[in-house]
């Protein structure tokens, strides 16, 4: 499951964006040093 919030208010997505949202973040904390393959959730929080 993935959720998408900008500024408090939760952002729409199909399946597609989904998925491709899903399979990226995937992708990089998997080749993150100190990760277990294991692993069951991510949280990022990201602030400009």
């Amino acid at each position: 499951m993935i959720e998408l919030y900008v500024d408090g208010k939760k952002i729409p997505m199909n399946s597609y964006v989904r998925s491709v949202f899903t399979k990226v973040i995937e992708a990089m904390v998997s080749t993150l040093k100190g990760v277990n393959q294991d692993w069951s959730k991510v949280e990022i929080r990201l602030e400009k």
